[in-house]
């Protein structure tokens, strides 16, 4: 981040220069201002503007103007931390002696030392200049006027401002405010927002950090910028790599410890205020993608408003994958910036460490699940090691949805998430620039446009098919076979993975008439055979994901011989390189380092070497280890009618085995899941297999709800009627249906509708939205949550009968919101989110008379409040997350007896703060 952008020349009753501080803030010095109520200021390359003062002490010789708008990024602060000298500062300023050719005042830069020791009784910052600065006339002004308030840098950290140069120094030395002298004055402090990041520390300059951290950030842009677009890989190298900018879709996550089911978000707006989060999602779902994007914005400072703390951060990947893979160890501080294998220099010794230590790294763990299990106890204790040692350190871990224990990171104050299902419109946005990438080398025949329709189409009136699309692999795959097969699709998640290899190992070939460029055919079943046998090898391996050439190597030395045909056509180094070129579903990561296209397809194949290898009992027998169950359920699409009943049978003892509830739950799951796989399965074994499932019914957790609702409408039936189940089985319950969702669980959910003062009215968004609301919300108690998100679901509110609570989130305008509180008297209302909101008047169009509480959050553009007055029941206001820089009025309700909370804005920017006294709560 360059230092000058933080720089601004002032023209109050004098010139002098400025710096930006948080919370768009110019800081100066006072006698530069010289009394004046306002100033003009310019940075380089912006028009000037007038700026107003808000406070300004003659005593410290400092003056703070405010900008109604943004000025630039948020500068870092620090504060001098030793005795010694810190060589090597910094001076930018605007001196009456630089101008350019229109005599406009213009930048100059002075390099010098900070004097700890110097200055010290009178609280001053002394910089001794390396030279002198200009020969000057005796009786002349100083070479040096106009540099009044010019901020002093210790690296790029803020030490503080030039306040004056004193005489008989032969103008190599500098008099400055310290920024600590700044914070200490309650006046001033008060302007700076609340969430601003107090000073670091510091006790030296290191001059190569930032030319290397610049560096450090381009390759970082270099590594992860670009993705690779699965089944589009004939458009050639450069086509066939996305550009993240276009590749990323913000998905939907949820926040995984609410006791109520939350409104899917953006999974950006839930990372902004998390500080530390664990990411769980489902193989494909774009974990890594989003560590990706994360890395490559944080280091480039281009993410958006929502994530805008992150821009200037220093991304450390940490891919686990690829450790276990050089055999190497977790790595230190100092092996972090190499870690991920960045096309870059060594580091300077200690600058990882001194990037965590300031608070400025995001570190992205990316697959705690590809980790062996004995290996993860050591990779939490690397991880919370680390966090211990530099605790202000932001990051990302991503895994496996059940790879690890619910709050496996909990003691480190890390939050989960999960990542959702892609719906009905991300889907669509999926679709639409998946074509928009296969359009850049389509040819002059092929119509495309017409292809994406019809799936469009396919997506919006086959709920099946949408099913499928649960993740943007999967949706990835549905989009390449569409293309490949001219509108047809398979049915299954199972036969949508094996079309896709087909397509992968040769229909892609054939459909662009390539021959054998390198002098080797080979059959789709023979590229499976050797594919299939390195699979198991790396799963047989605890899961390992990445292999080099030399393991690649001695692997087809071992199985070349069993097939002759192959082995006569090429060594094993020509074999290999053939399978890296044709097949399509290898990548090499790094220089001779190698992984499959997908966790998943590498899954598939090796199901399909266990399977065919009569070793079943192999992953029968880790079935404990939830890195091999996607290998188990796999292996049922694969299975004969002789072997389907040893991999059932044998998922039933596992789990009768085990007394981890949890596990067992997971274990039957897997066991229904591969049933249902059969063409024929002895009518006895189903049996087992619901009787199994039904005794897991109620579930005691969300873990165990998650996996039973992975059966979705099979587990239905095995249900109990809610006549049998009470108090927290009940809610389980619900949970469980509300979990499944769909046409086929309304008749359940109807049943249940009355439990827990209506608790299944959370899972609204889960299922269709009229029958839900005719059939299911109609029969709500009196004093059931009414949670509303969509247009379609405000428009049927009035099918409930009575409202406790209603919770509105989204952007509704205040018309649709009068319409649907239109003969309600909730007792609570809250509003969420909904940026179209400018005041509460829309609640002087409805009966108020039971309302006793009103939430309002994230909803910026809320100022006016005065309708809250006239609510004769309203006992408790809450105003959450507004912004920083808003100004808010209350003063309409001091004479109520409300009590209010407001988060996210400083006290001194709520009008009638002062009078509202202990009634008002500012977070």
């Amino acid at each position: 981040m360059r230092t000058s952008q933080f720089v601004f020349a002032v023209l109050g009753k004098r010139q002098g220069t400025g710096v930006l501080l948080p919370g768009n803030l110019i800081l100066t010095a006072a006698h530069v201002i010289g009394g004046a109520h306002s100033a003009t200021v310019a940075g380089m390359h912006r028009e000037p503007q007038r700026l107003r003062v808000v406070w300004s002490d003659e005593r410290l010789d400092a003056a703070l103007l405010l900008s109604e708008r943004r000025l630039g990024p948020t500068p870092q602060l620090s504060t001098v931390a030793t005795d010694r000298p810190i060589p090597g500062c910094m001076i930018l300023g605007f001196p009456h002696i630089q101008r350019d050719e229109e005599r406009r005042p213009d930048l100059d830069q002075f390099t010098g030392t900070v004097l700890p020791m110097a200055g010290l009784l009178r609280h001053t910052l002394t910089v001794e200049l390396d030279r002198p600065p200009a020969t000057e006339a005796t009786d002349g002004p100083s070479p040096l006027a106009g540099l009044s308030g010019a901020p002093v840098y210790a690296d790029d950290g803020l030490l503080g401002i030039v306040r004056s140069v004193p005489r008989g120094r032969g103008h190599r030395r500098l008099e400055c405010l310290p920024l600590t002298a700044l914070l200490a004055d309650n006046e001033a402090y008060r302007w700076l927002p609340d969430d601003f990041a107090p000073p670091r520390p510091v006790t030296a300059t290191h001059p190569h950090d930032q030319p290397y951290e610049e560096e450090y950030a381009e390759a970082v842009g270099a590594a992860y910028r670009r993705t690779r677009i699965f089944g589009l890989d004939e458009l050639g190298k450069r086509a066939s790599e996305w550009d993240l900018d276009t590749a990323y879709l913000s998905l939907e996550a949820a926040p995984r410890d609410r006791e109520t089911v939350p409104v899917p978000r953006r999974i950006d707006d839930l990372l902004a205020d998390r500080p530390r989060v664990l990411l769980r999602g489902d193989a494909g779902a774009g974990k890594t993608t989003l560590v990706w994007w994360l890395a490559s914005h944080a280091a480039a400072g281009t993410l958006g408003p929502e994530l805008a703390k992150l821009n200037g951060l220093v991304p450390f990947v940490v891919p686990l994958r690829s450790l276990r893979t050089r055999g190497g160890g977790f790595p230190s501080p100092a092996e972090l910036p190499g870690v991920a294998g960045l096309v870059i220099d060594a580091a300077p010794d200690g600058w990882a460490g001194r990037v965590l230590a300031a608070g400025r790294a995001l570190l992205l763990v990316d697959g705690l699940d590809e980790v062996t299990q004995d290996d993860r106890d050591d990779a939490h204790t690397w991880l919370s090691g680390l966090l211990a040692r530099y605790p202000d350190t932001r990051c990302v871990a991503t895994v496996r949805p059940h790879a690890v224990a619910p709050d496996w990171l909990g003691a480190e104050r890390f939050e989960e998430l999960t990542l959702l299902p892609l719906r009905g419109e991300d889907i669509q946005a999926f679709v639409t620039a998946w074509h928009d990438a296969a359009r850049l080398d389509a040819g002059p025949d092929e119509n495309l446009a017409d292809l994406e329709h019809d799936l469009a189409q396919q997506f919006r009136h086959n709920p099946n098919l949408a099913e499928l699309a649960r993740t943007p692999l999967l949706c990835a795959v549905i989009c390449a076979l569409h293309r490949l097969r001219e509108g047809f699709l398979p049915e299954t998640r199972w036969e949508l993975y094996d079309s896709a290899l087909t397509m992968l190992l040769g229909a892609r070939d054939e459909r662009r008439r390539v021959g054998t460029p390198d002098g080797i055919r080979m059959s789709v079943e023979e590229h499976r055979q050797l594919l299939q046998r390195l699979a198991a090898r790396l799963v047989r391996a605890g899961g390992q994901t990445e292999f080099t050439r030399e393991q690649a190597l001695q692997r087809l030395e071992h199985d070349l011989p069993s097939m002759p045909r192959v082995r006569a056509q090429g060594t094993p180094e020509e074999i290999f390189t053939h399978l890296i070129n044709r097949s399509g579903l290898l990548q090499e990561r790094t220089d001779d380092v190698f992984q499959f296209a997908h966790r998943t397809f590498q899954d598939f194949l090796a199901a399909k070497e266990f399977v065919e290898d009569d070793s079943l009992h192999e992953p029968l027998h880790r079935a404990y280890d939830q890195q091999w169950h996607d290998v188990l359920l796999l292996s049922a699409g694969h299975c004969t009618r002789r072997d389907l009943p040893v991999l059932v049978e044998g998922l039933l003892k596992a789990g009768s085995d085990t007394r981890r509830r949890d596990l067992k739950t997971t274990l039957y799951v897997l066991a229904a899941l591969a049933a249902q796989h059969a063409a024929w399965l002895d009518e006895a074994l189903h049996r087992r297999v619901r009787k199994a499932v039904k005794s897991m019914i109620p579930p005691r957790n969300r873990e165990q709800i998650s996996q039973l609702a992975r059966l979705g409408d099979y587990v239905l039936p095995l249900i109990p009627d809610p006549r049998e189940v009470t108090g927290e089985a009940a809610g389980m319950c619900v949970d469980l249906i509300g979990e499944i969702g769909g046409s086929a669980a309304l008749p359940t959910a109807e049943a249940y509708a009355s439990v827990d003062h209506g608790r299944i009215a959370r899972f609204w968004n889960r299922f269709p939205t009229e029958a839900f609301a005719r059939n299911v919300l109609s029969r709500m108690p009196s004093n059931a949550v009414i949670g509303a998100s969509t247009a379609e679901q405000l428009r049927h509110v009035r099918r409930v009968a009575s409202i406790h609570s209603l919770i509105v989130t989204g952007s509704h305008a205040p018309e649709a919101l009068v319409s649907a509180l239109a003969g309600r008297k909730p007792a609570a209302l809250s509003l969420l989110d909904n940026p179209l909101l400018a005041d509460l008047d829309l609640l002087r169009s409805v009966d108020c008379s039971r309302l006793e509480t009103v939430v309002v959050e994230e909803c910026p553009g809320l100022r006016g409040v005065s309708a809250l007055a006239g609510l004769p029941a309203l006992t408790r206001f809450q105003l959450l997350n507004v912004p920083a820089d808003a100004t808010l009025d209350l003063r309409p309700l001091i004479e109520t007896q409300v009590r209010i909370t407001v988060s996210g804005i400083p006290r001194k920017n709520v009008l009638g703060a002062g009078v509202l006294g202990d009634r008002l709560a500012v977070r």
